[in-house]
């Protein structure tokens, strides 16, 4: 047996029931050779950790655009915070930890610069509108790999599509991946409105302190013990008292942070920057990089347009605006 073949043994007498087993994956869109040391989905992680759109998360903004400081959270952060809490979900309920992950380290990979800012901005101008769920897939199918994609196996790309609003993954792997995305952006996003004075702890709602905890650890932790203590590894969910203090603290989040004044200054000139670019290149695909010129041939121009503009870095972005609207020093 190889050590791929092992492992999936291991999963099938380990894992429960419940859980997505590697040996027994849908497969992928092109079939190819099997890895000898890894199952598919820990080939999927791999893929998308080594990926040119993994890398940009970086410098893409989570909801403070352009922080002045090094501990305000970027794309890329709540990225690893979502799959850290996957995995520790995943794990307690004897899923496959390896799916968890590669979904939970794909789901925002199409999300553009200047986090919502820059969807609602796509979402306003691209005649086919925009989400960044489906952007996700889109990278993984279609746009990475010089134009192949990442080949991933479709479970992989069932969750990262349902990681969000509309229908929920197949997988409970999948469903572990949507809840823990939510646990940990408001968590953190608590963390950059209190360091950003946004907010103070004493305006945070009392029942949900009392309820979850005073601190990011003690809410993350409370929220993930009673996930395990309240899930069948089939269907996901917390129970009924720790839900309603979540959804309490995220109507609460909505209104003193997602919509503040200071946390949401800059959107406009984001989003204005976003529609100029998007006009420009439209109307001169020549300047755009020869992969999107190839789009353009294959999908059209707008699709082209919208996928160059959603895979920029916010400095990326910037830097763009200013080389062709902004007039240049001129040197004799």
């Amino acid at each position: 047996m190889t050590i791929r073949e092992q492992t999936e043994a291991l999963e099938e007498r380990t894992l429960s029931p419940y859980a997505t087993l590697a040996a027994r994956s849908r497969g992928r869109e092109r079939e190819e050779e099997l890895c000898p040391l890894r199952t598919v989905f820990a080939r999927d992680r791999d893929r998308i950790i080594h990926c040119k759109a993994f890398r940009r998360l970086k410098y893409k903004t989570q909801v403070f655009l352009a922080p002045v400081g090094d501990h305000y959270h970027t794309r890329m952060t709540h990225t690893l915070e979502v799959a850290q809490i996957a995995r520790t979900i995943s794990r307690a309920l004897r899923l496959n930890e390896d799916l968890t992950e590669a979904i939970a380290l794909g789901h925002d990979l199409g999300h553009t610069p200047f986090g919502h800012a820059g969807e609602r901005a796509l979402d306003e101008i691209h005649p086919d509108g925009f989400a960044h769920h489906a952007q996700s897939l889109r990278v993984v199918k279609k746009l990475e790999n010089d134009g192949k994609g990442l080949n991933l196996t479709w479970e992989v790309r069932d969750g990262i599509l349902n990681h969000t609003s509309g229908s929920m993954p197949s997988t409970p792997e999948g469903r572990i991946v949507r809840l823990a995305d939510r646990i940990a952006y408001l968590n953190h996003d608590i963390d950059d409105a209190l360091r950003g004075g946004v907010l103070t702890d004493e305006e945070i709602p009392w029942e949900t302190r009392y309820v979850l905890g005073r601190t990011h650890s003690q809410r993350i932790n409370a929220l993930v013990v009673d996930t395990v203590e309240n899930s069948t590894g089939e269907l996901i969910t917390m129970s009924p008292r720790v839900e309603q203090a979540f959804l309490a603290l995220r109507r609460f989040m909505f209104e003193q942070v997602y919509t503040n004044p200071i946390a949401k200054s800059e959107e406009g000139k984001a989003e204005y920057i976003l529609k100029r670019l998007y006009d420009h290149f439209l109307h001169h695909t020549d300047e755009l990089h020869a992969e999107f010129r190839r789009i353009c041939e294959e999908d059209g121009a707008q699709t082209a347009v919208c996928d160059y503009i959603a895979g920029m870095t916010d400095r990326f972005a910037i830097q763009v605006y200013e080389d062709i609207f902004i007039p240049q020093a001129w040197n004799k």
